[in-house]
């Protein structure tokens, strides 16, 4: 992330906020800092495209005037430049403040502000301003709300598809735990084109990477949704590095794929800061080529697998494949 968009992310937390150190000082695993000798060096295939901070100031400063967050810069995602420069993004709702600590992840934990109601619209005419065709809208965890946020998601869905007619909508939402029902029937008042909720990880890393959530859960909440509604395509991401063997990698994908999900995206796991999870291992391309292979053949409609792959990753691309798979 360049330091401009960086600061400008940490002075928006206001007080209520926090990062990498201080926001995994309670997690119930903790994370020993590696020492520089111990950080594994990052291998030549991981090097994301410049940044062209010319276009991603430009874009930024369209979500700025909408008063809008992209989790493409909450992330720090390595794709930004790339997908900026396409005048892509992924918008990130309900603040920039989430109430899980995952261990892997930077976006800023606290205290969440209340939502805000004018959300929806403004994300509208933001994607209208743009000119977007297909726009994927995630959000932080909320947990502090009844419904887990998701009848703001369908809020949002109206308003786009209100004001920019045909637009295809993918929503990459939390697990929604212990408010999977209300969920449920929040978005059935507007459904996605595609519904993704990331798995992250195999299931004995969850303590340590993903406090609070529950590895059935997100898998039961994906085949829920394939349920309620054949038609929406279901969607998942693994990340890979964080410690876990390729054996377990390949039970995770079974186990997407026995709970209907339709598309899964492979990415190489990047500490955001020495106090997050350490890199373990870098995976090679060929090592992502293969498991794409091995995931078709299990059944999937879509695999995207590479080092800088992320879940939002030619999101309307990725899709249309599936679509035609389908068809």
């Amino acid at each position: 992330m360049d330091a401009a968009l960086h600061d400008a992310g940490v002075t928006a937390l206001g007080q209520h906020g926090k990062r990498s150190g201080d926001k995994l000082a309670r997690i119930p695993v903790k994370v020993v800092p590696l020492t520089s000798s111990e950080v594994l060096p990052k291998p030549p295939w991981l090097h994301a495209r410049p940044m062209m901070s010319e276009t991603v100031a430009g874009m930024a400063a369209i979500l700025r005037e909408h008063r809008l967050h992209s989790v493409c810069e909450e992330a720090m995602c390595p794709n930004i430049g790339e997908c900026f420069a396409q005048r892509t993004a992924t918008f990130m709702i309900m603040g920039g403040i989430c109430t899980r600590r995952c261990a892997f992840c930077d976006v800023a934990h606290g205290r969440p502000e209340p939502l805000d109601e004018r959300e929806p619209q403004r994300l509208a005419e933001a994607v209208a301003a743009l000119g977007l065709r297909y726009v994927v809208v995630t959000s932080v965890d909320r947990d502090d709300l009844r419904d887990g946020g998701a009848g703001h998601f369908a809020r949002c869905i109206e308003a786009l598809r209100e004001h920019v007619p045909g637009i295809r909508v993918e929503v990459l939402t939390p697990d929604f735990r212990g408010r999977m029902e209300r969920a449920l029937l929040a978005l059935s008042q507007a459904w996605p084109d595609v519904f993704n909720h990331n798995i992250e990880t195999v299931p004995s890393l969850y303590r340590a990477a993903r406090a609070g959530a529950d590895y059935r859960g997100s898998l039961e909440l994906l085949l829920r949704m394939k349920q309620a509604n054949e038609a929406v395509l279901t969607k998942s991401g693994l990340m890979v590095g964080l410690g876990e063997s390729d054996q377990e990698l390949i039970g995770t994908l079974h186990d997407l794929r026995v709970h209907q999900v339709d598309v899964v995206t492979i990415g190489q796991y990047l500490a955001p800061s020495r106090f997050h999870m350490p890199v373990r291992r870098y995976v090679e391309p060929g090592q992502f080529a293969a498991l794409r292979e091995t995931a078709l053949k299990m059944g999937f409609r879509e695999v995207v697998a590479g080092p800088l792959v992320r879940s939002s990753y030619h999101a309307d691309q990725v899709a249309d494949a599936a679509r035609g798979a389908l068809a």
